[in-house]
């Protein structure tokens, strides 16, 4: 995560103060939703109950997933931070999201301009981040995708690690492919030593060809299961369907059966991965 400015930093402690959490788990849940492009976050730290995930408009998906009053705190810090990253210039991709927030129905969500108005300061968004000194050899892949868990670099070939979002954008030959990892949990990478050689990654089921993983997107244009481009949608604000309410309630249902034994960690992983597939 990119270094907060002082102003970022009061922000944050605020929010941890007022929701009860610690700023380091304020901070973590702050990078997930930059990652989801402030509509969606994938989390997984000790306070929220392990892993979960958040998505503007109410769905939330919590290990301890009975706690309601987690839920609420969850989802309430959620939505502020969502409403936060909106305000930073070129923070998200253009087009991917927008803000619900819509006069006093918002009043008591934690308000950028509602701070500066309320200070001697100058009006305008604070600046949440340190801007990095050289932004485009910073961010060369795709666009929407900020703070990667680990990047690296080998032969003419860079890589970046999004966990969060299970992303892997690699950057080979002057074009960038971006793969979805699935439920991989990558914690190395190699290449063979030759020009144009393979690139295998290190997770859980040990030693993985990159070539294995579904292509998302090359050079930023889109990929359908075949690996050929497929037109953008003409509508890039897509709200939450009922399809995929559906496959999170049922994910949100093998949870229940994988805690009370009936599944198995092997089976849960494995339709949780098919399930989320789906979206």
């Amino acid at each position: 995560m990119n270094q907060l400015t002082p102003e970022g930093s009061s922000i944050i402690n605020q929010l941890a103060q007022r929701y009860h959490f610690s700023f380091d788990a304020v901070c973590s849940l702050l990078q997930s939703v930059i990652n989801g492009n402030g509509s969606m976050a994938q989390f997984n730290h000790p306070e929220f109950g392990g892993s979960g995930q958040w998505m503007r408009g109410g769905m939330i998906m919590v290990g301890d997933m009975f706690n309601n009053q987690l839920k609420n705190s969850i989802s309430g810090l959620c939505q502020e931070l969502s409403d936060l990253v909106a305000s930073q210039p070129n923070l998200l991709q253009k087009g991917s999201f927008q803000s619900q927030s819509q006069g006093s129905q918002q009043q008591n969500n934690y308000s950028v301009g509602q701070q500066q108005q309320n200070s001697n300061g100058p009006s305008g968004p604070v600046s949440l981040f340190v801007p990095p000194s050289n932004t485009q050899s910073a961010n060369w892949w795709p666009a929407g995708l900020q703070f990667p868990n680990s990047t690296g670099a080998q032969n003419n070939v860079r890589y970046a690690y999004f966990a969060t979002i299970n992303r892997l954008a690699i950057e080979a030959n002057g074009h960038v492919t971006l793969y979805d990892t699935l439920d991989h949990q990558i914690s190395g990478f190699s290449q063979q030593q030759s020009v144009g050689g393979s690139l295998s990654f290190t997770s859980q089921y040990g030693l993985v060809d990159v070539n294995s993983l579904p292509v998302i997107s090359v050079d930023n244009v889109p990929m359908d299961a075949k690996s050929k481009p497929v037109q953008q949608s003409a509508a890039p604000n897509k709200p939450v369907s009922s399809h995929e309410e559906d496959i999170f309630v049922t994910i949100e249902k093998l949870t229940d059966l994988k805690n009370k034994g009936i599944l198995t960690d092997e089976e849960y992983n494995a339709k949780k991965a098919e399930l989320l597939g789906r979206l």
